[in-house]
């Protein structure tokens, strides 16, 4: 990685009538684009608890019903890795009501879908416009706040792309439950007709990004389209890989080998291709940048383990325990309160302390979630649960915010739609990762726990054939007959067994998660100090 150390704008260049505020209080500003964006990354996992609600509604299988998560994923991926690009042409406040407005059309569409076809088309397209909205919230947002206050600035993002992942489930589990799977979609478009009069109404174009602009298009515009094929391809297979390899059982199966080849092809053709040009349509050179590469990993690596942790506990809780989808849920929710007291607790700190230590401190706190969860047993309550959850919660503050920060020291104003880009393909890669990591390592260790406990379920095993009495009276005294009483417990024997398969093969999956946590430390050890007195300049 190089070092390059090019300053953007100085802070004295910032002023309220040139920002995207244009003269309003910024935080009114962040609050009106928050709010599609919450509404976006909240659909990345409210239709998950949704999917057999879905099946049943178009009568379709449930592993059908899955590419209602994937299309949206993919499409998501693609307009992700060059909204940084198309903020740039088209102009960032143009560029997010135009997100909007597709997202809350194609939400409305989703609502209304006859059969699945229709419901996947429709979500192509809601994931389409929804790709850029993060990107252009985070760059309005930047532009909207002094130097100074930019880490404030990120914490109210911040609540709108970690906590929505986190209420998501709860959420969707309640709305199917009370009224129909439609509504997971449908409540999208009142939020985006709001947002859209609100944007319209009170948000600017940044002066310096319409100069910037103008600029680009006197030159002539030149768009990269073999770039954009490369980049387009390359994510879209990645996403379906990660999304559909464990239920197509990765490498034995054609169509995940070919998507897996197709996918690495583009990716690595992207490099030399994007290197040799003046106006790449992503700017892969910020990821040889030694900072900005770094921020990308510990990214990957806190959504990884956000995401996963986010879908393999109520999984865990509904499929071992016996909670409900809303029971399971409400294990998540207390922890989207913690995040959203401290993410303004360090957007200040962010402002004081160096990002590096922040972002280690929440890696090791995060690292602890992990490790709390290793001690699950089937008589684990709902708080210790739950408190898992909060620690990782306390922990992403501290991981999210920092690594924000520090992704754009250094970087000049013409990168930062670019770098806001690749940071947010990190956290939905991220997460995508993480997920496919988790539920394979998960299959993988109950394979190898089952082999090695089936060994002792052996009529042979005095240990097994103990319990097995023991069982076969303790029925008998239930009042079965002794035929009723062996059957029973041998079949009691064997649902522990699982359970005990499961749950060791879970506690393989956190440790391994905890182990990603604990790398994210000396990743951020190295990243530069930078100036606490205009954090995220390059804005």
């Amino acid at each position: 990685m190089t070092d390059a150390t090019q300053d953007g704008a100085s802070a004295g260049g910032w002023s309220p009538e040139r920002s995207a505020a244009g003269g309003h209080n910024p935080y009114l500003i962040a609050f009106v684009v928050s709010i599609a964006t919450f509404m976006e990354v909240l659909d990345t996992t409210i239709a998950n608890v949704a999917l057999r609600h879905i099946a049943g509604g178009l009568a379709v299988g449930i592993d059908e019903s899955t590419y209602v998560i994937t299309s949206y994923l993919v499409a998501n991926a693609i307009v992700l890795s060059i909204s940084g690009w198309l903020s740039t042409v088209i102009g960032r406040k143009r560029f997010y009501m135009m997100c909007v407005a597709t997202f809350s059309v194609a939400s409305l569409l989703c609502g209304l879908a006859w059969n699945l076809q229709a419901l996947v088309l429709f979500r192509i397209l809601q994931g389409l416009g929804g790709g850029g909205m993060a990107t252009s919230e985070q760059a309005i947002l930047a532009d909207s706040f002094p130097p100074e206050k930019r880490g404030q600035a990120f914490a109210i993002y911040g609540v709108a792309v970690v906590v929505a992942p986190v209420i998501g489930p709860t959420l969707g589990g309640w709305i199917t439950d009370t009224y129909s799977w439609h509504w997971v979609f449908l409540i999208n478009v009142p939020m985006g007709l709001l947002s859209l009069f609100l944007v319209g109404t009170l948000v600017k174009e940044p002066s310096g990004a319409e100069e910037e602009r103008e600029k680009l298009l006197s030159k002539g515009l030149r768009v990269d389209y073999i770039g954009f094929l490369l980049v387009a391809i390359g994510l879209g297979a990645l996403e379906f890989v990660l999304d559909e390899g464990q239920r197509n059982d990765w490498f034995g199966s054609n169509m995940i080998v070919f998507f897996a080849l197709l996918s690495a092809f583009c990716l690595l053709a992207l490099i030399p291709w994007e290197l040799m040009r003046d106006d790449p349509i992503v700017d892969i050179r910020l990821l040889g940048r030694w900072q900005f590469g770094s921020c990308f990993l510990v990214m990957l690596g806190t959504f990884a383990v956000l995401i996963s942790t986010t879908q393999l506990l109520p999984q865990l809780l509904q499929t071992e325990l016996g909670y409900t989808a809303m029971l399971a849920g409400l294990v998540l929710s207390p922890s989207g309160v913690v995040t959203m007291m401290l993410m303004p607790v360090a957007g200040r700190l962010v402002t004081m302390v160096q990002p590096k230590y922040l972002i280690m401190f929440g890696a090791a706190v995060a690292a602890l979630s992990m490790w709390h969860l290793t001690g699950l047993t089937a008589d684990i309550t709902y708080g210790y649960a739950a408190l898992a959850r909060i620690y990782l919660a306390f922990a992403l503050p501290f991981l999210f915010l920092p690594v924000t920060t520090a992704s754009y020291e250094g970087l000049p104003p013409e990168q930062t739609n670019q770098a806001s880009a690749l940071i947010n393909v990190g956290r939905n890669i991220g997460g995508s990762m993480g997920v496919a990591l988790a539920q394979t390592l998960l299959a993988q260790r109950q394979q190898f726990h089952q082999s090695r406990l089936i060994e002792h379920a052996a009529p042979s095993d005095l240990g097994y054939q103990q319990t097995i009495d023991a069982m076969t009276r303790y029925f008998q005294a239930q009042g079965s007959n002794a035929s009723d009483a062996a059957s029973q417990a041998v079949a009691w024997v064997g649902r522990t067994l699982q359970q005990q398969v499961d749950f060791l093969a879970y506690i393989d999956v956190f440790w391994t998660l905890a182990l990603i946590a604990v790398l994210m430390i000396p990743t951020a050890a190295v990243l530069r100090p930078i100036d606490l007195a205009a954090p995220a300049r390059g804005h």
